[in-house]
């Protein structure tokens, strides 16, 4: 607040996202537009704009806003952001020289609050909860994909294990390798994947050479990792885990928007939606399984912990984040797993989530404008080298 005039600052928000040579800007326009709508209710003023026109040395900055009434997007001037809200919608368009130029210039300003600053790796995730004994124990055992020697390690340890691209986003790429005994006392492997789409393909193989030879061609040089498969729990038949999304709210703590559940598909080897799965409530899914009582004890059990995870992870990138979602697992037993956590939430479907999640990412905007600049906490983006084999103490799935 000014202490002469008694004006609260407010802030003046760049929601940063990529241009390429098939469009202005990319990403998902109706949520910039619900945003955008959000902002101006809060009195905010927030335009889209895209790498190549945030001039870090012009006091004015070309950006976009969403004209309603006309159903289309208007360019004008606006003025120099104090807050950057990193949208850039693909791993491919942020690793780019010039993007990744403009993130470091970005975290280097002391005028600018830059929050969320690039994609999560998956590897980087799992070291950095299993720096803390109170995360460690909700991560199945994971191990850096680097030969056949780790994969056969894995498998004599689990029934079911899940391969999963570093750098993979919605399910794509992952794989999941089964350990089954044929009639004469055999073992051999199946392999499940998506051939395209939803639609998946299982294929057999008589031993771990020929499986982590099939691996290795379905990989294709990218960065993998191996994880212990947990025994989720099930409805109807269909596996489900628990999405959570966190935000910080107008204070810079960190709150549960809202948590929904993700039902796998009738084939699908994971319960992402893009991958054939589907939504639905979390308390009657859990209330099926467990009864009324044991599902809200788990439900809350799951909001804490998604509090501790995210405070864990902000901590280990050594960045400034804002806002995450979390794939959270349930085992038979009710012991909480974390799989995955994703810097760029996708929209929420469920209404009341979609509605509290815009109004609480906008108000962290108002939040950040009256703090310190985050420039000191600027680390590499994966401070932690750690060990390829990490081991939780939970039980095995």
């Amino acid at each position: 607040m000014n202490p002469l005039t008694g004006e609260t600052k407010m802030p003046v928000v760049a929601i940063l996202t990529y241009r390429d040579k098939s469009r202005i800007f990319r990403g998902n326009r109706d949520n910039f537009a619900d945003l955008l709508r959000t902002a101006s209710k809060e009195g905010v003023t927030a335009y889209i704009v895209a790498h190549d026109d945030l001039r870090l040395d012009s006091d004015k900055i070309k950006g976009y806003k969403y004209v309603g009434g006309k159903k289309k997007w208007a360019t004008g001037e606006y003025p120099f952001p104090n807050v950057v809200y990193n949208r850039i919608p693909y791993r491919k368009f942020e690793q780019q020289p010039e993007v990744q130029r403009l993130i470091q210039d970005c975290l280097k300003r002391p005028d600018i609050q830059f929050f969320n600053p690039s994609f999560f790796s998956k590897w980087s995730l799992f070291q950095w909860l299993h720096g803390s004994k109170s995360t460690r124990q909700h991560i199945p055992e994971t191990e850096k994909l680097s030969g056949i020697g780790g994969l056969t390690r894995m498998l004599r340890k689990h029934r079911v294990v899940y391969l999963k691209p570093v750098k993979g986003k919605a399910g794509k790429g992952i794989m999941k390798i089964q350990r089954l005994h044929t009639r004469k006392g055999a073992t051999e492997y199946r392999l499940t994947y998506y051939q395209s789409g939803e639609n998946t393909v299982s294929d057999r193989y008589a031993n771990i050479s020929r499986l982590y030879d099939a691996v290795t061609h379905h990989i294709n040089g990218k960065e993998y990792i191996a994880q212990q498969g947990i025994d989720l729990v099930s409805s109807g038949g269909r596996p489900f885990d628990l999405r959570a999304l966190v935000q910080k709210n107008s204070k810079g703590v960190w709150k549960i928007s809202g948590v929904g559940a993700r039902v796998a598909g009738a084939s699908s080897i994971t319960t992402h939606v893009p991958r054939g799965g589907s939504i639905d409530n979390p308390e009657k899914l859990l209330t099926g399984v467990f009864g009324a009582s044991t599902s809200k004890r788990i439900l809350k059990k799951a909001k804490a912990t998604a509090l501790m995870l995210a405070s864990q992870i902000e901590k280990g990138s050594g960045h400034l984040l804002g806002e995450m979602s979390m794939d959270i697992g349930v085992d038979t037993s009710g012991k909480l797993w974390f799989f995955e956590a994703n810097s760029k939430p996708m929209k929420f479907d469920e209404p009341h989530i979609r509605k509290l999640s815009l109004r609480r990412l906008v108000h962290y905007w108002k939040y950040l404008v009256h703090q310190p600049s985050s420039r000191a906490d600027v680390q590499s983006q994966f401070p932690f080298q750690g060990h390829s084999h990490l081991r939780s103490k939970g039980r095995n799935g």
